[in-house]
């Protein structure tokens, strides 16, 4: 019998360091003062010794109706009871049901689901429908973008962990808006949609729309900054694509099903995609799932020819399950008003106020609950915060008993979608103290 450590953290970061290899990061000592976790509830985990922390990331941006929801761990209670797995050919009504509810929160015309285990594969597998049903082979998307991990996924990807994987063929980059740090010379939203559309046009012209299957986007990005589209853009893009015939997918993995207070991102502009991808907090992550919901000319597509993917854990039931509890919670709790609220009346205000506050804010955007803070050295020459002060940052926040995630020269506000005004005002007593000591 193996004697209980007395240290449970300690064992715990122990564990880790000697057997857990870690992505996207050098293994070691990089994880050498990883925070240990039993626990959670709600907005708030706690490690072994009892230390509280505000969970102000959702883990990784997933966490939406928070840790421990009891109708989700019903869910899987329930699901695991009856029926813990079965195969993807199979009929399930679990399965069915999730994905029922899905088509019910996507715009007319989606009526099936593709299931996957995450975001990463969903991109992938919309990717291929894309070029599959299109006959094309290119994938446009966004320099400042995440779209995952796998083959196409990471390529797809804008940002620069990219660069070390590019193995997949047939993708291009553009800019898209981001008016404080503008590529086009734009001084208002409108300029800079304006323009991003005539760059994004010329790209298009110049790489051959006859070989373009699709443009995929996040609608609002949220690792490279929450940049909320300007007025006209997602619609504009839309335009462009139904022009020369190329799809639009729409990722939602990250902004979707509550973050920004909508089901999806999207419904707060005037867009409609071909494609939507899913994962994160479409189940809150308690359960790994991923998918793409498919609109019906698409889906028939397929419906004489073979779709030439598939994946073992394909609607896994204990997934499909929390699906299930996740949307029909969402629904019943009144997430997407709670969130609406809280952006507008409580997290917006109180990071705008730390603005006031501390020069070192640059920006605040975003709504909802997804919200980020630019910090720069300067106002008025915008240059970014170091890597180095951004560690101490990060450092402060976890000292001071809050999760954050801190990305380049930002801190992204991510609580989950059930955080509370205290649980904000808290937090924002924790930013507040940081800056003022790292940022004077």
């Amino acid at each position: 019998m193996t004697e209980t450590p007395d240290d449970l953290d300690a064992y715990a970061r122990e564990l880790d360091e000697a057997h857990i290899f870690h992505s996207w990061s050098a293994q070691t000592p990089a994880h050498a003062a990883a925070v240990s976790i039993k626990s959670g509830l709600g907005s708030r985990v706690w490690d072994h010794a009892g230390n509280q922390y505000l969970d102000f990331s959702s883990q990784h941006v997933n966490v939406n109706l928070g840790h421990q929801h009891p109708a989700l761990l019903d869910a899987i209670r329930v699901q695991s009871q009856l029926l813990a797995t079965i195969s993807p050919p199979t009929a399930n009504i679990t399965r069915g049901e999730a994905a029922k509810r899905l088509a019910a929160i996507a715009p007319d015309g989606f009526n099936r689901v593709f299931f996957t285990n995450g975001g990463s594969d969903a991109n992938e597998n919309a990717m291929r429908m894309a070029r599959l049903y299109t006959g094309r082979d290119k994938i446009l998307s966004a320099y400042r973008s995440y779209h995952g991990n796998t083959g196409s996924s990471i390529v797809a990807t804008g940002d620069p962990r990219r660069i070390p994987n590019e193995f997949a063929r047939g993708h291009v980059h553009f800019f898209g808006p981001y008016l404080y740090r503008s590529e086009f010379w734009a001084t208002t939203p409108e300029q800079e949609s304006e323009r991003a559309l005539q760059h994004l046009r010329r790209v298009v012209e110049a790489e051959g729309p006859q070989s373009i299957a699709a443009v995929l986007l996040e609608p609002v990005p949220g690792t490279p900054g929450v940049m909320l589209p300007p007025p006209g853009y997602l619609s504009g893009v839309r335009q462009l694509c139904d022009e020369y015939g190329i799809l639009l997918i729409f990722d939602e993995v990250m902004c979707g099903f509550g973050r920004t207070g909508e089901w999806f991102a999207f419904d707060a502009f005037d867009a409609r995609p071909d494609l939507i991808t899913f994962a994160k907090g479409v189940n809150s992550g308690y359960v790994p799932i991923g998918g793409v919901i498919i609109d019906d000319p698409i889906a028939a597509f397929f419906n004489e020819r073979v779709f030439p993917g598939g994946l073992t854990y394909s609607g896994h039931p204990l997934a499909a399950a929390t699906v299930v509890a996740s949307l029909d919670t969402i629904a019943s709790e009144g997430i997407l008003d709670h969130v609406r609220d809280i952006g507008e009346n409580h997290l917006g205000p109180s990071l705008r106020a730390l603005a006031e506050r501390h020069p070192s804010i640059g920006e605040v955007r975003g709504r909802g609950v997804f919200w980020v803070l630019e910090l720069v050295t300067d106002r008025q020459t915008r240059e970014p915060v170091p890597a180095a002060t951004m560690a101490r940052i990060r450092a402060g926040l976890v000292e001071r008993g809050l999760l954050p995630f801190v990305s380049e020269n930002r801190i992204h506000v991510f609580p989950p979608c059930v955080v509370t005004a205290a649980e904000i005002a808290e937090a924002v007593v924790i930013y507040d103290a940081v800056l003022t000591s790292e940022l004077r």
